[in-house]
């Protein structure tokens, strides 16, 4: 392993005794290099760093590994006539607490690390009579050079604090006892890879359901997306040809799809293809069918429902999407396959759609991501149903949908965390093996 020539080994083994001293007294090197405001700074960072783990970080750090042990108890107090209760141990809060505060450590080791090695880098400055940035004039830097640090200091704040402690917290759930069983909503434990172990178990209630779940959502995946791929790309190809009036008319029709509210249409569609809605009660009045279609009550019927009304509602983005792509490609491209006798089946296979998907394969990736996750259309049409795997899959739900009904309506928070964390799994191995095995990857300048 290479090791930086500014890096932290260089300053504690090549460093002046301001810079060494850094290790223990934070900030004292940059002071000593002509940085004094920044030095400052970064050692009342260090005493204040101190100051919260001696009042509350270092008991925060002690609880996390028993996630607390004393249990809230009922009392009856013969004086005021009342029961009372005692506090006991809030196990969310422990695991809540502890984790920011790992968090929080970690942020400071990157901190103590920047100082010292900035430190020797203002050193070598020195050293070689290079000018080194006074508090103004790195005030300035920040509007200027150093603007990007200005803009992004913000948004990754809340990265941190919305994002990273949230899911770190998230996944920590996944391995403990934290559900509706045994009345642990407020005291549970570490488990390890139990709950792992249970969602993976093909024997197990929750195993089967989860095994289930999961070949639905990846086949729903796959359907989903590249059927609205494809038959977007029809749609856009027919509006676009030559001969094809009112082009701007046709959009506008299609594009309304999108104009309207996703869960106004998909709660429509829901009411509508109900046994009593209305296209069973028109198919029946018109002597089409003998009784109400199962769309709802039916597996594989919902199953197919659902992918329809997907399609319906996808189309037009990827019709959009490809009609800007159609639009700039060199008409040189089809003028000389036309010159050299390629019919339109050629023409499409050979310039079209390899252009095409040069361009959409990020799009492509980020509709399958979207559909893995689309929450809107499998619970809005079917709730999941209509009938059941197990006590909480359905036949159509997702992995998000059945997460949402393992927390939100079963409290089991530890399987709801595991699958969250198989979801992650799926979607990044898809999303990087694709991308990283694509043309927009390899050949990034090929239509350029």
């Amino acid at each position: 392993m290479k090791i930086k020539e500014d890096g932290v080994i260089a300053a504690l083994t090549r460093g002046d005794a301001t810079t060494k001293l850094s290790a223990i007294f934070m900030g004292v090197g940059i002071a000593s290099h002509k940085q004094i405001v920044k030095g400052v700074t970064i050692f009342l960072l260090e005493i204040a760093y101190i100051a919260f783990m001696i009042i509350k970080g270092f008991s925060c750090l002690a609880d996390l590994p028993g996630l607390g042990d004393s249990v809230q108890e009922k009392v009856w107090n013969e004086a005021l006539g009342v029961y009372e209760y005692s506090q006991g141990d809030n196990s969310v809060l422990i695991l809540l607490y502890g984790v920011a505060v790992l968090v929080v450590t970690v942020g400071f080791i990157l901190l103590w690390m920047f100082q010292l090695s900035y430190s020797y880098q203002l050193e070598c400055k020195q050293k070689a009579g290079k000018p080194i940035m006074n508090f103004k004039e790195e005030m300035t830097s920040l509007k200027h050079q150093n603007v990007h640090i200005t803009l992004m200091s913000l948004p990754m704040i809340g990265i941190i604090l919305f994002n990273i402690v949230p899911l770190i917290f998230m996944m920590s759930m996944a391995f403990t006892s934290y559900s509706k069983e045994n009345d642990k909503l407020v005291l549970f434990d570490w488990v390890g890879l139990d709950n792992f172990a249970r969602v993976l178990n093909f024997n197990g209630n929750i195993g089967k359901q989860f095994w289930h779940v999961l070949a639905w959502t990846i086949v729903w995946a796959f359907v989903a997306t590249f059927l609205n791929y494809i038959m977007g790309m029809i749609l856009a190809l027919l509006i676009n040809r030559r001969d094809t009036r009112i082009k701007g008319f046709w959009r506008f029709c299609f594009i309304l799809s999108i104009a309207v509210p996703q869960f106004v249409s998909l709660l429509i569609m829901h009411v509508m293809l109900q046994p009593q809605g209305a296209v069973n009660n028109i198919l029946q009045n018109l002597g089409i069918t003998s009784g109400a279609l199962p769309f709802w009550t039916d597996a594989t019927w919902a199953r197919i429902t659902i992918i329809v009304i997907n399609l319906w509602v996808g189309i037009p983005y990827t019709m959009l999407q490809v009609t800007g792509i159609l639009q700039n490609i060199p008409a040189d491209l089809y003028e000389a396959a036309k010159v050299d006798g390629a019919g339109p089946v050629v023409t499409f296979l050979k310039i079209t759609l390899p252009y095409t998907l040069f361009v959409t394969t990020p799009y492509l990736i980020t509709s399958f991501t979207g559909n893995i996750n689309n929450f809107n259309v499998i619970y809005l049409l079917s709730g999941g149903g209509p009938t059941y795997v197990g006590d909480t899959a359905g036949q159509t739900d997702l992995l998000i949908t059945w997460l949402y009904k393992l927390t939100v309506d079963q409290n089991y928070y530890n399987i709801g965390a595991v699958i969250g964390i198989f979801t992650f799994i799926v979607l990044s191995v898809v999303a990087l093996v694709t991308y990283r095995n694509s043309g927009s990857y390899k050949n990034e300048e090929e239509f350029m």
